[in-house]
């Protein structure tokens, strides 16, 4: 590198976002990830050794991915290509992995290859990197916001260990904001800007454990604060929010936080927890998810997780849904705010589902057996010649609407399927079946009514099924 090329560099470093101008150059400059960084931790390990085997490194956004990457190809002395999976394909794959075979073909040093957001190559170009990882032409360090298990190809999985990172503590940032403060050669320093109590912690509540986003958003407000022209540079709280203007709310509508979001919600009604029902709601249509989305979501439970319970329940995800499809947003919010409390404050059977999933294994699982003829429909005198609706037994026509005959095939006369819980309305269902049962038993045993005859002696239902309106 000559002077020239020196004296550039430095140029456009002064020039670069602060984020990146205060991005750790050493170990002991990274802040968080205590798993990773603290003494004897398997990271710090491979650094201090030059060690590097190739690696996935999962974590949010601004939690230091592509800063390891960059400190271990510096402590391996090995060169470091660094190819985005946004804007590369497989021929920027093979013209890099080329340079790195012909620089150990020439005995020069190893590459280290880092894919940024390497969960954006689609499984071709996942594979044409396999057999470059296998045969050590290339290590892989591949950074990705995404579940690897999800995104990245098993046989690459298996040839990488997945480190994971999580999103800084609020402290962390605020650790990260008081050096890019304080230092005069690559932070605000020269600015002598002052802080107050609350500004620090309006900026790590905003970012989210994001180390770029704070950075980036203690610059805005220090340029605002030089537009200003002030004598006293004070970073306020208010300022802060101005800066800001609009929360940029982790949520990916397609990703891992998707479904991460939707179960918080899914739990915290099935636990019986209305505070944070609201909350991960407001989480997910703040964001943008599809409000039609959540509303389909909470039919779903009113039936899944509250049942016969409380029969309300699906009543009002309905409604909530209807409002929603007929209202729109941000009218329909409120009433998927009201049946997010509704359904969890409702008391909980799974009653239905676990009857159904029976019933569903029993279809799935037996033959299929014919319909009993007794319960057959009848609508034809052929029908009728053949047996179909024989013997019928018309409820309405017997004390209580209540007859000891079956509907189920005979194979299956001893399954049970609903079986409900002692809670809600369902505490009453419950008395309703073992009474019916017991009633049933009463005329078996031949302290039953029997069967009222018409005059011409056939029951009242045989005739009727001649209508297939009445009969079905």
């Amino acid at each position: 590198m000559t002077l020239f090329d020196a004296a550039e560099q430095e140029k456009r470093q002064k020039k670069a976002p602060l984020a990146d101008r205060m991005r750790p150059r050493t170990l002991d400059e990274m802040v968080g990830q205590p798993a990773l960084l603290a003494p004897g931790a398997f990271f710090r390990g491979l650094v201090e050794a030059g060690e590097v085997p190739s690696l996935i490194l999962w974590g949010p956004p601004g939690s230091g991915k592509t800063t390891l990457a960059r400190l271990l190809a510096a402590a391996s002395g090995k060169r470091l290509v660094q190819l985005s999976a946004v804007s590369s394909g497989v021929k920027d794959l093979r013209e890099t992995v080329a340079a790195a075979a012909g620089e150990l073909s020439r005995g020069g040093r190893g590459t280290l290859l880092f894919v940024d957001e390497i969960h954006r190559f689609n499984k071709a170009q996942q594979d044409a990197l396999l057999p470059f990882v296998e045969d050590g032409t290339v290590t892989l360090i591949g950074a990705t916001t995404e579940n690897p298990s999800f995104e990245v190809i098993a046989p690459l999985l298996s040839r990488a260990k997945v480190l994971v990172l999580e999103a800084l503590s609020r402290d962390d940032v605020k650790t990260l904001l008081g050096r890019a403060l304080a230092d005069g050669e690559r932070g605000l320093g020269a600015d002598r800007i002052v802080a107050d109590d609350g500004s620090f912690e309006q900026i790590a509540s905003l970012s989210s454990g994001d180390a770029r986003a704070a950075l980036n958003l203690l610059e805005t407000a220090a340029r605002s604060l030089r537009r200003r022209k002030l004598a006293d540079r004070k970073l306020t709280a208010e300022l802060i929010r101005e800066a800001a203007q609009r929360r940029d709310l982790k949520y990916d509508r397609a990703g891992e936080e998707h479904y991460n979001i939707i179960s918080a919600l899914h739990k915290s009604l099935r636990g019986s927890d209305p505070d944070a029902a609201l909350y991960w709601l407001a989480r997910m249509l703040e964001a943008g998810e599809d409000p039609l989305y959540v509303a389909r979501r909470m039919v779903r439970f009113a039936s899944e997780d509250v049942g016969l319970a409380d029969p309300e329940a699906l009543a009002q995800a309905v409604a909530a849904f209807a409002a929603v499809e007929r209202l729109g947003m941000p009218e329909g919010a409120l009433a998927l705010a009201q049946a997010a409390v509704y359904l969890a404050l409702a008391p909980k059977s799974n009653a239905i589902t676990h009857a159904y999933g029976a019933a569903v294994r029993d279809v799935r699982e037996e033959r299929s057996y014919p319909v009993p003829f007794h319960i057959r429909n009848a609508p034809t005198p052929l029908m009728r010649e053949l047996g179909y609706g024989d013997e019928y037994l018309y409820p309405h026509d017997h004390p209580e609407a209540v007859v000891a005959q079956r509907c189920l095939p005979p194979e299956l006369s001893d399954r049970r399927y609903y079986r409900p819980t002692p809670r809600g309305l369902e505490k009453e269902l419950a008395k309703r079946i073992d009474w019916i049962a017991g009633y049933r038993r009463a005329i078996e045993l031949g302290r039953g009514a029997p069967a009222p005859k018409d005059p011409d002696g056939a029951s009242v239902r045989q005739e009727t099924q001649e209508e297939p309106a009445e009969s079905s």
